[in-house]
């Protein structure tokens, strides 16, 4: 099995092979702070079957058992590192996040006011006219989820 995802520029561009290990979201105040959502969302990988295919990240040191890879470019964020061998990579960064399959939650009771409601709330299709004509409206200069060679890294 191989995996493989990148950044939001193409700058950096990873691949996992072999099996991703197990995957999960964590509440805790640090990850949601590192990516700037409402929980960082994880799948763990063996260090030594990743292979870097495009550049190489930047990191912070978050806290005394935590570096953090996030591309130097546009500032996606990348991994989470901890211990000897061992990385995960942010779900978001992987070229096919849905096919991976989330196995538990950590640091819970950090988690933010009505996290069990977001389930419940209404959804908007994006069919309906105005998100649609918002939709067309857009030109994405987001790497695509595959590896390419052509893709132009100096995009503005």
């Amino acid at each position: 099995m191989t995996s493989s995802g990148g950044c939001q520029c193409g700058a950096v561009r990873f691949r996992v092979e072999g099996a991703l290990e197990e995957a999960s979201i964590c509440h805790c105040r640090m990850c949601q702070k590192a990516t700037g959502g409402l929980f960082g969302p994880y799948v763990g990988a063996p260090l030594d079957a990743v292979i870097w295919t495009r550049g190489q990240p930047s990191y912070f040191q978050s806290s005394n058992k935590v570096r953090r890879g996030f591309c130097g470019a546009c500032g996606t964020p990348l991994t989470y590192e901890y211990g000897e061998g061992h990385i995960s990579f942010a779900l978001g960064a992987m070229d096919n996040p849905r096919s991976v399959k989330l196995s538990e939650q950590l640091a819970s009771p950090e988690r933010i006011a009505d996290f069990e409601a977001l389930a419940g709330l209404p959804e908007h299709s994006t069919d309906e006219p105005r998100a649609a004509a918002h939709l067309a409206s857009i030109i994405s200069f987001q790497h695509p989820d595959y590896d390419t060679s052509d893709w132009p890294l100096d995009r503005k």
